[in-house]
């Protein structure tokens, strides 16, 4: 019987303190507003995890923002790996918690954000999939990013941190970019399916969209 290869999900989210999260969206719904779908879209993302986390191998971690490891344990569970995201860009995070993962001897890492409200266990089974073939998983984004990013471990040690190097964070550009140095430094990807993410007041439909349909 082959060994299971060890795995990781992480999601990165913040701690919903008003104020400090959501920040877009504080316009539309006011600092309480925009901290409580924070915590209700974390929620939403944590219940899709738990399906996804029965998957052989596969541990689950949680990257935060504000707070402290025992606020969130109290908020999500104690079921979790917790690890602060750190100081930095987004570039700097991502390569910290890929570095910290495969450190641990993980062989292959996806990480999720939690503004994804239509990801479904299923999208989580097939980038852990297409990581068996592939060296990067990615989802695509609307908005021109991404929701999803998943290494193995041998090609994140030539990728990691090129792959996050000279990207527009906060742009339409981020996937293609991404895509470009993928090629260039020779990574195999696989594509999944394109999804909306929750930043802008435009977006708000799709969470209740998706509330709608969970309560049926």
């Amino acid at each position: 019987m082959p060994e299971l290869m060890p795995e990781r999900l992480i999601v990165f989210t913040r701690f919903p303190e008003p104020g400090k999260t959501k920040t877009r969206l504080i316009p539309a719904l006011g600092e309480q507003g925009a901290a409580d779908l924070q915590r209700q879209m974390t929620e939403h993302i944590i219940s899709t995890v738990a399906v996804a986390s029965k998957r052989p191998g596969l541990t689950v971690g949680i990257c935060y923002e504000g707070g402290d490891a025992g606020l969130m344990r109290d908020w999500l569970g104690p079921q979790f790996i917790y690890r602060p995201q750190g100081s930095g860009n987004l570039e700097r995070r991502f390569i910290e918690a890929f570095e910290e993962a495969f450190g641990a001897g993980i062989e292959a890492v996806v990480i999720v954000g939690s503004d994804i409200p239509q990801i479904s266990a299923d999208i989580i089974q097939q980038a852990f999939e297409g990581l068996q073939n592939n060296d990067l998983v990615l989802g695509p984004a609307h908005d021109g990013g991404y929701y999803l990013i998943g290494m193995q471990c041998a090609a994140a040690l030539r990728a990691n941190p090129q792959l996050f190097k000279g990207i527009k964070w906060g742009s339409g550009e981020v996937l293609a970019q991404t895509i470009q140095i993928a090629g260039a430094l020779g990574l195999s990807f696989l594509l999944l399916k394109s999804l909306a993410d929750i930043d802008r007041p435009e977006d708000l439909h799709i969470w209740q969209e998706v509330k709608k349909s969970s309560t049926h």
